[in-house]
């Protein structure tokens, strides 16, 4: 049952990485607004129950539809699968692609102790995951004739791209390549009526941050640098999300916008 009166009625998001952090965030933010979604994760049995649970409770109090799929978003079988059941409904019409999939290697460039150096192998699954496979999945929605005429692509980028934090190398050369990336689609992908941008968040204590070495240290560094005296939190990037979403937001192309406020300053 869809509710009308709600802008983004009859639009539909398609979230990689939709089970936590800012996947989820969006995900909740975008409900609200009306937003049919596909949400792919990967999650064990036991926490996938309670997650579908907690997304069908959105979906019913929103009076949209989410379909959770709990598949592996970087894997072309996946891919392509998901793509000709989504496109058998040709009522389906994608206002918003977002990349959210946080996995990657947090290990030194080099041996450290008892800690394992970063194989080239290492760099290419991080890079895969966190930036070129945007592209594999934006071709994929493209080829399928699935986006709105007005699309969105989103991804998410953080200040690591440019700064040292430890163990952070991999993730690093993978951010700064999807910047670049979002560069190259966000104009070659404009004849589409496709708009692709970058939010850079602050600090936020997702559970992808929490894996970084020594992520209670930025934590604290982030609070004291930011203006706001706190860290950034998901539904602050997920509330620009939506923003971008909207009809205002139609001339906004290949920017990296910072959602921070104001961290990035100091």
């Amino acid at each position: 049952m869809q509710n009308n009166n709600k802008q983004f009625t009859g639009n539909w998001a398609i979230i990689l990485g939709g089970s936590s952090g800012f996947g989820l965030a969006a995900v909740e933010k975008l409900a609200r607004h009306g937003m049919n979604i596909a949400v792919l994760y990967r999650e064990t049995a036991a926490a996938e129950r309670a997650l579908k649970e907690s997304l069908s409770q959105l979906a019913t109090a929103n009076m949209v539809t989410i379909l959770p799929h709990n598949i592996n978003a970087l894997d072309q079988t996946a891919r392509t699968k998901f793509i000709e059941d989504f496109a058998a409904d040709k009522n389906h019409s994608v206002k918003l692609l977002l990349h959210s999939i946080a996995r990657g290697n947090l290990k030194p460039l080099v041996k450290e102790d008892d800690k394992e150096p970063l194989t080239q192998e290492d760099i290419q699954l991080t890079t895969y995951a966190m930036a070129t496979s945007l592209l594999d999945w934006t071709k994929a929605v493209l080829a399928a004739d699935l986006f709105h005429a007005d699309g969105r692509i989103i991804g998410l980028t953080s200040e690591g791209s440019t700064k040292y934090w430890e163990g952070y190398a991999a993730v690093s050369i993978a951010k700064a390549s999807l910047e670049s990336l979002t560069t190259y689609m966000a104009v070659e992908l404009s004849k589409y009526g496709l708009k692709t941008n970058l939010i850079q968040a602050g600090i936020t204590a997702t559970p992808s941050l929490k894996r970084i070495p020594d992520s209670e240290r930025l934590i604290q560094h982030a609070i004291a640098r930011n203006p706001s005296g706190r860290i950034t939190k998901p539904e602050d990037v997920a509330n620009v999300i939506y923003l971008l979403c909207t009809d205002e937001a139609a001339w906004i192309n290949g920017t990296v916008i910072h959602v921070d406020g104001g961290e990035h300053c100091r």
